[in-house]
């Protein structure tokens, strides 16, 4: 019963916590980080590719052509590698987790003196914290998260986070990918469709990166210029490079 008391939150704190208390944080940052690595890939090199072949006199259908196999062989490229970083996270962690456990049994003291010293470091007097050692002691659970997060500072990774990884760069890559090839769907002439191209690219590399910047906590107007720069960059060297070898 003492138990149950001690867990349960006083009822005008809670009553404060439900009516007053909205806090808000945004909590989709690997999400949105998937996007973000998706998208700005999705329209920088398709858009380069299909600059530099128009630089070489290819035709519409060609830069079509090699720009969707690019995008298809991106997306795979990209989500396989953010599948592959995702679960290198998960593989770290458990190998921690692994060691942290193993070091809990075996130096339950050097472990403790840890949690206190972790304490310390926020100002929490040795009368504080030494309460809140014991109590962790007694709930080894408790105590291995604890470690693992404030010792180690790693959180807990979703067991499905390799596979929402993969696909949400992969279909972000596609997305993006296909902005830069469709004017090639409607002009026959390479030259013609470029310039289409250029205009509908940087305008979703602007939208785009005002909307990164938002999400993100940066100047969105700053992020829209430097993402857009950064695609006319890369477009205009592909296509003078592809112009300068013909000659």
């Amino acid at each position: 019963m003492a138990n149950e008391e001690a867990r349960t939150v006083d009822p005008e704190k809670q009553r404060l916590l439900i009516s007053q208390h909205k806090e808000k944080h945004f909590t989709a940052g690997e999400i949105v980080r998937d996007i973000i690595i998706g998208v700005s890939d999705g329209l920088t090199v398709p858009f380069a590719l299909a600059a530099g072949l128009s630089g070489a006199n290819a035709s519409s259908s060609i830069v079509l052509t090699a720009g969707i196999a690019e995008v298809a062989a991106g997306a795979i490229s990209m989500g396989l590698g953010g599948y592959l970083a995702a679960k290198s996270e998960a593989d770290h962690y458990l190998r921690e987790l692994r060691r942290e456990q193993e070091e809990i049994i075996a130096v339950p003291e050097t472990e403790a003196a840890e949690v206190a010293e972790i304490l310390a470091e926020y100002g929490i007097e040795p009368h504080e914290y030494n309460p809140v050692v014991n109590a962790l002691r007694r709930k080894p659970q408790a105590w291995l998260d604890f470690m693992m997060k404030f010792e180690l500072g790693l959180e807990k990774p979703d067991p499905k986070r390799a596979y929402q990884s993969a696909i949400t760069i992969a279909v972000a890559y596609i997305l993006g990918g296909m902005v830069p090839l469709i004017p090639y769907m409607f002009f026959e002439k390479a030259t013609d469709a470029v310039v289409a191209s250029v205009v509908v690219t940087l305008a979703a590399l602007m939208i785009f990166g005002y909307a990164k910047g938002y999400f993100t906590g940066s100047r969105p107007l700053v992020s829209a210029l430097q993402t857009a720069l950064i695609g006319a960059i890369a477009s205009a060297a592909a296509y003078g490079m592809a112009k300068a070898i013909q000659h």
